[in-house]
This record gives structure tokens, C-alpha cells and sequence, in this order.
């Protein structure tokens, strides 16, 4: 089951590729954007990942704090993180396996992987955007952008 809008997000705590904690409860009273996506070091990913880090200040100057999520281990993020100068935490989701996409309905059973989606989490912690893309198909950021702008209006 995906989450909808109005939803409350499921709270999580995922270690970034340094494994240290992230929990999405300790960022209530600021908004939170959560992207799913499938793999590290994947074309498609890659190309997203590197536009979300060459807009952030979309995001960060609205408040927003973005995290990336994905079943990969931490050192494989980490050696992602650094090849491609992301600027935000990469979570996670190994163990238990695809544990936090499976809370927010963003996980594909069958190959093991998150599918690529995208929450947004507003400062009462509720979902004020969500997106669910199958693994091929890249995403248009344009609604998460217009998504901020209406939580910062």
C-alpha cells in the first residue's frame, strides 16, 4: 500500500553512508524529502540523484531537508556519495531489507529493491507529496518542486 496525501509518514531510523542515525522524527517542525530509488551507481539514479544535488538549494533554501534512500549497504553509499559530491544523506535500507521503502509502499518484492519514490513530509510529519515510479522509469522532478513551494506559501 503506497501512502497518500494527509497520511502520516511512518517514522524511521536508517544509518547514512558514514552509519550514523538519521530518524525522520527528529525533524518534525521542518519538512523532510524522502526519494526511494533503486540502486547506487544505476544510470537512471545516477542522473536523478545529480540533478537533486545540483538544485538543492530548491529545497534547502525553502527549509527542506532531503534524504535519498536506498537497499544498497552504507560503504556502497559512501563510495557513491564521495564519486559523485552528493550533498545530502544517502540512507540505508539494507537491513532488514527494504524494511522503510515497505512502510511508505515503495519497495518492488520481486527484485528486492525500492521502487523510485518520492515523500514529501511536512513539519506535522504528514505526507504533503507522494510519488511512486516503477524502477525504469525516471522521475520529472517538477512536482516535488512545486510540492515545496506550496508548503513554503
Amino acid at each position: 500500500m503506497t501512502l497518500s496525501v494527509g497520511d502520516t509518514a511512518p517514522d524511521f531510523t536508517l544509518n547514512d553512508s558514514d552509519r550514523q542515525p538519521f530518524t525522520l522524527s527528529e525533524h518534525r517542525g521542518s519538512p523532510v524529502l524522502v526519494v526511494f530509488y533503486p540502486f547506487a551507481f544505476s544510470g537512471i539514479c545516477t542522473g536523478e540523484l545529480c540533478q537533486l544535488r545540483d538544485e538543492l538549494a530548491t529545497y534547502t533554501d525553502a527549509g527542506v531537508q532531503v534524504v535519498a534512500v536506498s537497499t544498497d549497504p552504507a560503504p556502497t553509499l559512501k563510495a557513491w556519495k564521495e564519486q559523485q559530491g552528493f550533498g545530502f544523506p544517502l540512507l540505508s535500507d539494507f537491513w532488514p531489507h527494504g524494511e522503510v521503502a515497505k512502510a511508505y509502499g515503495a519497495f518492488f518484492e520481486t527484485a528486492g529493491m525500492a521502487n523510485r519514490g518520492t515523500f514529501l513530509v511536512d513539519a506535522d510529519g504528514k505526507i504533503a507529496f507522494a510519488e511512486v515510479n516503477g524502477p525504469g522509469d525516471a522521475r520529472a522532478q517538477t512536482g516535488w518542486k512545486d510540492a515545496v513551494a506550496a508548503l513554503a506559501s
